[in-house]
C-alpha cells in the first residue's frame, strides 16, 4: 500500500512539472501568435484558460507538495511552489501583456521547481 501511495505522490509531482511546461509554452507561443501573426487570440487569451491553469496548479500543488512535507519534512518545496502559485495568480490579476508573460514564466519555473525538489526530496 505504502509503495502505491509513494507512486501516486511521484505521479503527482510529474503531472506539476508537466503542467508548469505547459502553462510556459502556452504563455510563449500566445505572445508570438497574437502579438506578431494576429492569430488566437479569442482561444489563447480566453480568461478561463488561465484561472483552470491556475486550479489545477493549485490543485495538483497543494495535494503533492503537502504530502511532501508530511514525507520528508522539508518545507523548502512547499514555500517555492506558494511564491509560484502566487505569481500566477497575480499574473491573472494584472491582466494580458508583458507583466502577465513575465510572472506567469517565473511562476510556473518556481512550481516546476518546487516539484523537481520534492520529487528528489523523497528518495
Amino acid at each position: 500500500m505504502r509503495m502505491a501511495i509513494t507512486a501516486i505522490r511521484n505521479r503527482l509531482d510529474r503531472a506539476g512539472i508537466v503542467l508548469s511546461g505547459l502553462c510556459a509554452l502556452h504563455c510563449v507561443l500566445g505572445v508570438f501568435f497574437v502579438g506578431f501573426l494576429g492569430l488566437g487570440g479569442e482561444v489563447l487569451l480566453a480568461p478561463d484558460v488561465h484561472r483552470v491553469g491556475l486550479v489545477l496548479a493549485l490543485v495538483v500543488g497543494v495535494i503533492s507538495l503537502g504530502f511532501g512535507v508530511v514525507r520528508h519534512g522539508r518545507i523548502a518545496p512547499l514555500g517555492i511552489g506558494a511564491v509560484g502559485l502566487a505569481l500566477m495568480a497575480g499574473a491573472i490579476a494584472v491582466g494580458h501583456g508583458l507583466a502577465e508573460s513575465v510572472l506567469t514564466i517565473i511562476g510556473v519555473a518556481l512550481v516546476a521547481l518546487a516539484h523537481i525538489r520534492n520529487l528528489h526530496r523523497a528518495h
